[in-house]
C-alpha cells in the first residue's frame, strides 16, 4: 500500500490520471510487472490490470448499481443474472454493502464511493488507485474500508492511496510519496515520520487544528427545526422523524453520524429541496417550511453541499459564472432594462475577491471550474456563500477532499464567521472537525436525532456507539435521548489511539 500525499493542486491526481490512462504524459516512462507501457485510454489500462477510483465519481444517476458496474465490461459476465451473482459476491467478499438493483440517484456520497470500488473490482484489476477514498467515512467505516485493503495486497495486489488525512496514512501505508508543485519532494517510511513532519513536506507548516476559542453563542435562535418529519416516497419508515433542532447565532452545531441515517434529507428539508410531511422550520421567526429554495436562499441560508460536482458547480463554466450561482437574484448581479441580465462586469469583480481572500489558485477567472483541483473547487464554493454574509451556512463536509492547509483556512473562516453572529449547522464525516469546531454535537441514527454531546468531554467511542446504535454511553447534555444499554468500557480521552473493538455493522447500516 503506497501513499500518495500532497497539497491540493500539487498534481497527485493528475499523476495517477496519467498512470490510468485518462490524460497523456509529455515525457518520461510507465513500467508495468517489467514492461513499458503507453497507456493511452482507460481500457488500456484496465486491460493492464489498472483501476481507478476517482476523488469525484464516474457513475450514471439514472442506471442501478449493475447497469453502472457492467458498463464498459459487459463481456466479462454479461448484463443480467451472472453479472448480478458476482457483483454480490464481490459486495460479500469485501463487506461493501452494495444492491445490485439500487437506483443510484437514490444513494448517498458513501454508498457511490463503495460502487466505485466494486467496478474497479469488478474488472479484475491487480494495481488499484484511491483518490480520498475515506472522505465521508465514520472511523469504523473506515477501518473496515482499511481491513478490506490489507486483505488485497495480502492476496498480492498492490494500492495506490492519495489522501489528505496524514493520520490514515500513517496507520496503512507501507511507503509514502510526497509531491509539491508537480515535483517529489521526498519518500519516506511511515514509521519514520511523524504528521507533523509530513504536513511540514507538503505545504511547509505544521498541521492545523480545528480546534474552536471562546463560546460566541447567543441567546438568538437563527435556525429552528420543530417537530419536522419527512415521509419515504417509497414506503417504509420515515426518512426523518420528529427532528427538533435550534442553532443561536453565534453557535455551530455538528452533525454526526452514519452516511445514509438522514443527513442528506435534513439538508434538503431545510433548503427546500424536499417539503416536510410535517413540522415546521422557522429563520427567525418566520416558518419557511414550504418555501422554494430561491426563496430560502434569498432570506440568508448559504449552502455548502456535500457533493459540489452535482449541487454547486456547472463544470464547464467558467469561475465568474459560478459565483453568481444561487445568487442571481440579487441586485448587485443584475444590470440592464428591468434588472433582468447578468452584470458580468459585478461578477467578475467579487470572483477576483474570492479568489484573493480564501486563496483559489486559478490561472484565470474566466477558467472552468472543472479546470480546478477539488480544494480549490471548494474554497470558491465557500468563498461564494461566506461574501454573501448569510445568516444561517448549511456546511455539509466543507473540508472534503482538501489538503492541510486548506483545510485550516476554510476552518478559519467559519470561525470568524461565528464570531460575527453566524448560526452554523455542520455536518461532517471528520469526528476530529465536529469535536474541534461545534458547540453542540447532535447525532442522527435512522432519522432521528438520538443523542446530544459536550465537544469538550465526548469521546470518540461514545460518539461512535451512538452513531452505530450499538449501546453507547451517557450523553455529556442534559436531555439527551439516548438511552443508556449495555455496559461500556471506559473510554479514552479524544485524541489517544482507540481500542480495538467489533466493526460489525448492524443490518441496514
Amino acid at each position: 500500500m503506497h501513499a500518495i500525499v500532497g497539497e491540493n493542486g500539487a498534481g497527485k491526481s493528475t499523476l495517477m490520471k496519467i498512470l490510468y490512462g485518462v490524460q497523456q504524459p509529455d515525457e518520461g516512462t510507465i513500467t508495468v510487472e517489467g514492461r513499458q507501457l503507453r497507456l493511452r485510454t482507460p481500457s488500456e489500462a484496465i486491460a493492464a490490470g489498472i483501476g481507478m477510483v476517482f476523488q469525484h465519481f464516474q457513475l450514471a444517476d439514472n442506471f442501478t448499481v449493475l447497469e453502472n458496474v457492467v458498463l464498459g465490461a459487459e463481456g466479462l459476465h454479461g448484463i443480467g443474472d451472472a453479472a448480478r451473482t458476482k457483483i454480490r459476491e464481490l459486495s460479500e467478499s469485501y463487506g461493501l454493502g452494495i444492491d445490485p438493483d439500487a437506483l443510484v440517484a437514490d444513494l448517498g456520497v458513501g454508498a457511490r464511493q463503495r460502487i466505485e470500488i466494486l467496478k474497479v473490482l469488478y474488472r479484475g484489476a491487480k494495481i488499484i488507485i484511491l483518490d480520498e477514498p475515506t472522505a465521508v467515512l465514520v472511523p469504523q467505516e473506515v477501518t473496515e474500508l482499511f481491513d478490506n485493503l490489507r486483505g488485497l495486497t495480502a492476496e498480492g495486489l498492490t494500492v495506490i492511496f492519495i489522501s489528505h488525512k496524514l493520520d490514515e496514512v500513517l496507520q496503512v501505508a507501507d511507503a509514502i510519496t510526497v509531491i509539491r508543485r508537480g515535483t517529489t519532494v521526498a519518500e519516506v517510511d511511515p514509521k519514520g515520520v511523524t504528521a507533523r513532519q509530513l504536513a511540514e513536506l507538503m505545504v511547509g507548516s505544521e498541521l492545523p487544528s480545528p480546534k474552536t476559542e471562546e463560546s460566541t453563542v447567543t441567546d438568538t435562535p437563527v435556525l429552528t427545526i420543530v417537530d419536522t418529519s419527512l415521509d419515504n416516497p417509497l414506503g417504509g419508515p420515515r426518512l426523518l422523524e420528529d427532528i427538533n433542532l435550534t442553532i443561536h447565532s453565534g453557535e455551530i452545531v455538528g452533525i454526526a453520524g452514519v452516511e445514509g441515517n438522514g443527513q442528506a434529507e435534513l439538508v434538503e428539508v431545510i433548503m427546500g429541496m424536499r417539503e416536510p410531511s410535517s413540522g415546521r422550520i422557522l429563520l427567525g421567526d418566520i416558518d419557511t417550511s414550504d418555501w422554494q429554495t430561491r426563496e430560502i436562499r434569498e432570506a440568508g441560508i448559504g449552502y455548502i453541499p456535500e457533493d459540489r460536482h452535482r449541487h454547486g458547480l456547472l463544470l464547464e463554466a467558467p469561475l465568474w459564472e459560478n459565483v453568481v450561482l444561487g445568487h442571481q437574484t440579487e441586485t448587485a448581479y443584475l444590470t440592464g432594462p428591468g434588472g433582468w441580465l447578468v452584470n458580468a462586469a459585478a461578477a467578475k469583480k467579487e470572483t477576483e475577491a474570492i479568489v484573493e481572500q480564501y486563496d483559489v489558485r486559478t490561472p484565470s477567472i474566466n477558467v472552468t471550474s472543472g479546470s480546478l483541483s477539488g480544494g480549490n473547487q471548494q474554497k470558491l464554493i465557500i468563498g461564494r456563500e461566506m461574501r454573501r454574509n448569510p445568516r444561517v451556512l448549511v456546511a455539509a463536509h466543507p473540508t472534503r477532499g482538501v489538503d492541510v492547509g486548506a483545510q485550516a483556512a476554510i476552518w478559519d473562516h467559519i470561525r470568524d464567521a461565528r464570531r460575527q453572529g453566524l448560526g452554523v449547522l455542520l455536518i461532517s464525516a471528520d469526528l476530529e472537525e465536529l469535536v474541534g469546531l461545534s458547540d453542540t454535537i447532535r447525532v442522527i441514527l435512522r432519522g432521528r436525532l438520538v443523542g446530544e454531546f459536550d465537544p469538550d468531554t465526548v469521546t470518540r467511542e461514545e460518539l461512535g456507539a451512538a452513531m452505530t446504535g450499538a449501546g453507547a454511553a451517557d450523553s455529556r447534555k442534559p436531555g439527551s435521548e439516548l438511552p443508556v444499554s449495555d455496559p461500556v468500557e471506559p473510554a479514552a480521552p479524544w485524541g489517544s489511539p482507540a481500542p480495538e473493538q467489533d466493526t460489525t455493522k448492524e443490518e441496514g447500516q
